[in-house]
């Protein structure tokens, strides 16, 4: 691997990566086409945050949060710090004193492909974090990684200035170029969920919103009485 720290990726908009954050993880994945999704493994540190921003990502070694010092230096307003680990950690790689440091730089949260501590001060100062583990662990400052390169977090790729969504379903990447096109479709997928949900809500079946009772047949799902079903099933 090799040591750097790349200056001043682009990034996607802001404001786009908030307007995606606002939709959250199920809606702008699927409406990516059921991609970037990071899996289920990808925890809140808290419930109840959601956000959107862009990353800056940082490869550290297992057990080793010095990069995460460096990176601290390269986050702008509406930056989500994204961590990665070289090989896999549970290590406690991130805490409270980051989160300030963080904060007062105007970032909207982290991922962290490794541990988390200090869960109840971060709930308390709002600040948002997602992760695999939750740890105690403690971490040296010994060896070098790289900032603002692409990294994989649960088989995914992210690179510096994607956007990244979370909230309590998850964390999922919009690739920077995708970033106009996704954020058009999740408002197109917003608005026919409320026409859902208002449907639903009036008593209307998914079978017949969906046009799947016209399908049972070919499903091969029959209906049948209970007495008919209790004396089919009698031996």
């Amino acid at each position: 691997m090799k040591s750097v720290v790349v200056t001043d990726p682009p990034r996607a908009s802001i404001e786009d990566a908030a307007r995606l954050g606002e939709y959250g993880v199920a809606t702008v994945h699927e409406a990516a086409g059921r991609v970037g999704y990071l899996g289920p493994r990808l925890r809140p540190a808290w419930p109840g945050a959601r956000i959107g921003g862009t990353a800056v990502t940082a490869l550290c070694w297992p057990g080793d949060n010095l990069m995460i010092h460096v990176a601290v230096e390269q986050c702008r307003p509406g930056d989500v710090l994204v961590v990665a680990t070289n090989s896999p950690s549970t290590d406690g790689l991130f805490g409270e004193l980051f989160a300030t440091a963080l904060h007062r730089r105007g970032v909207r949260g982290v991922v962290l492909a490794c541990g988390v501590r200090d869960i109840a001060e971060l709930r308390e100062m709002g600040f948002p974090a997602w992760s695999t583990a939750v740890s105690a662990q403690g971490s040296v400052k010994a060896t070098a990684g790289a900032i603002n390169v692409p990294v994989v977090i649960e088989g995914q790729l992210i690179r510096p200035g994607d956007v990244i969504v979370a909230d309590d379903d998850g964390v999922a990447c919009v690739p920077r170029a995708d970033v106009p096109a996704v954020l058009e479709l999740s408002a197109a997928r917003s608005a026919k969920e409320e026409a859902t949900r208002q449907a639903f809500g009036d008593g209307e079946l998914g079978l017949d919103r969906y046009g799947l009772r016209e399908r049972l047949d070919e499903f091969g799902i029959g209906y049948v009485s209970y007495e008919d079903y209790v004396e089919q099933e009698q031996p």
